[in-house]
Order: structure tokens, then sequence, then C-alpha cells
């Protein structure tokens, strides 16, 4: 099996964050990550505003039937855009923005719960 650049197949936590990146899986990434039950893998906005629907196709295609999406906004708890909000909820896929800090927490806490969740984590 191939493994894209950029990805890594497999359900994790987020060990630590910070300094423009995140550690997950024993590696390091800097850049922001789109973290699933299917796998973690990087993704291009580098702040809230940047997040786009791409963006958000890409986790509800490999979301693996999460149910919930944290969205980690970066240092500062900002608001999802509405249409990306809508298209999240028509989806059936419910969406909490935070801050980062808070992102990682939370998206740990229900990891452990065993919950169907999934992060998109801007790096601070």
């Amino acid at each position: 099996m191939t493994v894209p650049q950029g990805y890594v197949p497999g359900r994790y936590k987020i060990d630590d964050y910070g300094n423009g990146g995140f550690r997950f899986a024993d590696m390091s990434h800097r850049g922001s990550i789109l973290a699933l039950p299917t796998g973690v893998r990087a993704v291009a906005p580098t702040s809230w505003k940047e997040i786009d629907a791409a963006t958000i196709d890409l986790a509800l295609a490999e979301g693996g039937g999460i149910d919930l999406l944290i969205v980690g906004m970066g240092k500062d708890l900002m608001p999802l855009a509405g249409p990306l909000r809508a298209r999240l909820r028509d989806a059936g896929v419910g969406c909490e923005p935070m801050a980062t800090g808070a992102a990682v927490r939370t998206y740990n806490m229900l990891l452990d719960e065993g919950r169907q969740v999934g992060a998109l984590l801007i790096a601070v």
C-alpha cells in the first residue's frame, strides 16, 4: 500500500502542540492537520480565514462516519463561516469551533470516550 505524503493512517491522540505544529504517533508535523478516525493528514490552511469548502469536503469524504468535527481556529476562538457550518450540518456532522489548544484537549478527551470525532487543527 502506498501512503500519500503528509498522511498517517490510523487514529491518534495529539500528544503536543505549539511552535507551529503538532506531535502525534511518535512523530512531529509542522503546519495544520486534519485528524480523523481514518488517519491524520496535513492540510493547507494556516489561519481560520483560510478554511474553505475543499477542506470541509475533505473532512467529510475521509471522516469515516464522524458525528462531530472540532475546529481549532488558532490562538483565539473565531467563528466558522456560516456556509461551512451549513455544509457540515447538511452532512449530519456537528461542529465545535474553539481555540486550537482547547480543541486538542477536547479531541483527545472525546477519543478516550470512543466518540466518532474529527479535528481540523490550525497550527499555533
